[in-house]
């Protein structure tokens, strides 16, 4: 007889023992408790009545928010920054190094403290508050708006 005339025995003439099918008995699962029943399990976070770490990090106060805040600029700011006549988007903000590239891609938001004289141009890019639009208008600027719901007030305001 040589290697290529061996035959493997089939795994149909194997013995099954119960219902756990291969292992017989209690199939691997021990004797009693919850994880010997069918459909028994224990939650991974269940450490034998310690509380996890995972859960005291759950009751830590707190709460961080998934979207960013955006970098919030008031218009005496600008004043001072910035000079007559200018067009403002978020790269001039990096340009003149009051705002760092890193928080730049959260936006910009312009906020009506402060006072402006100054004619200004704003972006589209750079979002304004109602207030602070009414006081770049007054001043002789323009915003380019480009939030829809800015726009939705502008017409209630007319």
């Amino acid at each position: 007889m040589q290697i290529h005339e061996l035959k493997v025995k089939s795994k149909k003439d194997r013995k099954r023992v119960g219902r756990g099918g291969k292992r017989g008995t209690y199939s691997g699962r021990g004797m009693k408790g919850q994880k010997s029943r069918s459909g028994g399990n224990v939650n991974p976070l269940f450490e034998g009545g310690k509380t996890s770490l995972i859960q005291k990090l759950k009751k830590k106060r707190g709460f961080n928010a998934v979207k960013a805040k955006k970098t919030v600029f008031n218009l005496d700011v600008i004043e001072k920054t910035f000079e007559d006549g200018a067009t403002i988007g978020i790269a001039d903000f990096i340009k003149n190094g009051i705002l760092r590239k890193s928080k730049a891609k959260n936006g910009v938001k312009i906020l009506s403290k402060g006072d402006l004289k100054k004619k200004i141009t704003i972006k589209k890019d750079v979002l304004v508050s109602k207030t602070a639009i009414k006081m770049i208008e007054k001043a002789g600027g323009k915003v380019e708006v480009a939030n829809k719901k800015i726009r939705r007030a502008k017409k209630l305001n007319k």
